[in-house]
């Protein structure tokens, strides 16, 4: 072999030797490459102009410019922010989800979408256990949509799914992928991961099955979503540009809804500062017309600046508050509210969805409760037996809560079901948002001011409070059953309709003392002393009308008086509102 050809064999070994050598080491170079690829820091993204987007939105721009997410991007929080700037007519979509204001308040989104397993799904109020047992209940509430089932509360994550399965509001439409399987489900959820239409092929709002009801509307979502803030009107009026109303198809409503009580709904995203967004509670704070409202009232309310967001061609409201208030916040669900068509009990006309009464916040006590709705004349239903026109309360808890001990002294909703607890891992503090009871976390709540007490005492108080008031809404409940029982007697006997009329007016106040109650959580240690007073005066109505028609019974049947046979029957009661 001459030398040309050994040199070049020679750098054919070479060359092959050196690809043998790559091959062997290039996983080994690939891992090192990705792993430094990993510690070296991210390109840093192009910063977000938003001063489009300002020019624009007006009503966002002092908001944006005002708070801590003043530096983060517009397209954070919205998808299709570059074609909506190209083209006006392409809106770009909102990001609703807790998950994504979670990506950067992880403890507070870990602490809302916690299980609190004390909570018992589907629990019935109407449980021999439970706040308004049967057969009291039925009886007291027939025929209204919540005796086919009312239950106790279970967290904030589930809000919108227990809305849509529970048998009074879509009559059985919706049910869950799993069945009951569901339940051990725990966290933030997509409500349309878990939940189905057993009916897809129609969004009519009616029963499918026996035993339930279709009461849900629009409305009554409101205070469990606000995946529709955008699309939604003052006081949800039904007016051009605005997808969704006070009389839209609700079972549309409830499809195009998949967020369970947004962080929007107290924070807003502009400015990370406080705010309010429910309607109803937004016009309340500014009436001035018909009984003073609790805020009203207040000494030291927080100052509520109700801005106008609208740049659709419709008004849209949210309240910004100068601090966190739970008596405003946790405000706009934890009240009295009417979000359902009923009727003038004056006429006897029907209210339909269409006319604002059905968005109302009353946002008075219960002294003043019915006053409240003789103010707007209307009534929910009347009751089966007695013919009486009645009011149905929803959660009255922050007006239960107004001018108790507690709230006087300044202890504030977060103070009990929102405490500052400590981060294991960094040791710092930050509001818990589990929003539960506070026998759950004693010593970051009621020890705080209690030192002196361990946490089986405070337990222990708060229970005997508990079992204290619930003997108290038994006796009221009895009471009111020996009404109703009485109206059968006297009307057996023919008494005259104005003693029938007089004794429908004290079962009017009698339920609306009793019936408060039955509708409050937490009542007991919200404020027992109201409670008390309360239930002791619709015993005292009950005992007052079933006098009335005792006295009316003992006259038909006095020598002389005419017979029941003989005498014009009395008139009958209107007929049960639909139930809702």
């Amino acid at each position: 072999m001459n030398r040309g050809a050994v040199r070049a064999f020679g750098r054919i070994v070479v060359a092959a030797a050196i690809a043998v050598l790559f091959i062997s080491v290039a996983p080994a170079l690939a891992q090192e490459t990705k792993a430094a690829a990993a510690k070296a820091p991210a390109a840093k993204a192009a910063a977000f102009d938003a001063a489009p987007c300002l020019g624009c939105h007006a009503p966002v721009k002092a908001l944006f410019e005002s708070g801590k997410h003043k530096g983060m991007g517009c397209n954070t929080c919205h998808d299709g922010t570059a074609a909506h700037l190209a083209d006006s007519s392409k809106r770009p979509t909102t990001k609703t989800d807790l998950a994504n204001c979670g990506a950067c308040h992880q403890n507070q989104y870990r602490s809302y979408a916690q299980m609190d397993w004390h909570r018992t799904a589907r629990f019935e109020k109407k449980q021999m256990t439970g706040p308004a047992p049967d057969p009291a209940y039925d009886l007291l509430m027939s025929p209204h949509g919540f005796t086919r089932e009312h239950n106790l509360p279970r967290g904030h994550t589930f809000a919108l799914l227990d809305q849509f399965v529970v048998d009074r509001a879509f009559g059985g439409r919706f049910g869950t992928k799993e069945t009951w399987r569901y339940l051990a489900g725990t966290g933030d959820f997509k409500v349309w991961d878990v939940a189905v239409d057993l009916y897809p092929d129609n969004t009519d709002q009616k029963m499918f099955r026996p035993g339930t009801a279709a009461a849900a509307n629009p409305v009554c979502l409101s205070c469990k979503t606000q995946d529709h803030i955008l699309d939604w009107a003052y006081m949800g009026d039904p007016v051009p540009n605005a997808k969704w109303s006070r009389t839209s198809k609700v079972v549309e409503l409830a499809k195009a809804s998949n967020h369970s009580l947004n962080c929007i709904f107290c924070h807003d995203p502009h400015a990370a500062k406080p705010r309010i967004v429910r309607d109803a509670l937004i016009d309340a704070v500014q009436r001035t017309d018909g009984p003073p409202t609790l805020y009203a009232q207040d000494a030291r309310k927080t100052k509520v600046d109700v801005r106008d967001m609208g740049v659709r061609g419709f008004t849209r409201k949210i309240g910004m508050l100068e601090r966190y208030d739970g008596k405003l916040q946790c405000g706009q669900c934890h009240v009295e509210y009417n979000c359902n068509p009923g009727f003038d009990p004056n006429t006897g006309e029907a209210i339909p969805m269409a006319d604002k009464r059905t968005n109302y916040f009353p946002f008075v006590d219960v002294n003043n409760i019915l006053k409240a709705y003789d103010h707007i004349k209307f009534r929910d239903f009347r009751n089966q037996f007695t013919g009486a026109a009645l009011w149905k309360a929803q959660h009255p808890d922050v007006e239960t809560y107004y001018n108790s001990k507690h709230e006087k002294a300044g202890v504030d909703c977060m103070s009990c079901h929102m405490p500052k607890v400590k981060d294991a891992k960094t040791g710092k503090f930050y509001t818990s948002h589990w929003q539960t009871n506070p026998k759950n976390y004693l010593k970051e709540t009621c020890l705080q001011c209690h030192s002196q007490w361990d946490e089986k005492q405070a337990r222990y108080v708060i229970e005997s409070m508990a079992a204290h008031y619930q003997g108290k809404v038994r006796n009221a409940e009895f009471w009111l059953a020996q009404l109703i029982g009485k109206f059968g007697q006297a009307q057996l006997v023919g008494v005259p309709e104005d003693a029938l009329k007089a004794a429908r007016a004290k079962h009017g106040d009698a339920h609306a003392n009793w019936e408060w109650w039955t509708a409050a959580n937490g009542a007991s240690f919200h404020n027992l002393d109201l409670a008390k007073e309360s239930l002791a005066k619709s015993v005292a109505a009950s005992q007052d009308g079933i006098k009335i028609l005792d006295d009316a019974i003992k006259a038909k049947q006095a020598p002389g008086a005419p017979s029941a046979a003989a005498a014009a029957p009395p008139a009958p009661p209107a007929a049960p509102a639909a139930p809702k």
